[in-house]
């Protein structure tokens, strides 16, 4: 699953399919022109779980649809002073459905202006699911 709204990757997959679980390839806040938005951490996390998001979409499926989510992070206090914006923004991207989830501080991420990556697994049902071409 590779939606053409995203950056085309190069190496790696937005989502892979198997069955009716789609593995949600880790998400930058990489915005189209393939540059990380600017802003800081809110920002950042908008960005990088809407294109989560729109992988999934592209599938079918919808955020009720997550059953995991990680959330790699370089700077852990920054996620967490800023957690009630975070989650409105969680609220107003997937509504009020939360998957098992996981946050991880790491010393850096791919694009070294990133703070936050997120990746997840999504189960879709078969009425809704969309296979790439």
């Amino acid at each position: 699953m590779n939606p053409a709204s995203l950056p085309a990757p190069s190496g790696y997959s937005h989502g892979t399919l198997s069955g009716n679980t789609l593995y949600l390839g880790g998400q930058t806040a990489l915005d189209a022109h393939m540059k990380i938005v600017p802003g800081g951490i809110v920002e950042q996390f908008r960005q990088a779980f809407g294109n989560v998001l729109t992988t999934l979409r592209a599938a079918g499926g919808e955020p009720e649809d997550l059953v995991s989510i990680t959330i790699y992070l370089t700077d852990i206090p920054d996620y967490q002073a800023h957690g009630k914006e975070i989650g409105k923004v969680w609220r107003e991207l997937a509504g009020p459905v939360y998957p098992a989830m996981a946050g991880i501080g790491c010393t850096a991420l791919w694009q070294p202006e990133a703070l936050v990556e997120i990746l997840g697994v999504a189960v879709i049902p078969d009425e809704r699911l969309v296979r790439p071409s």
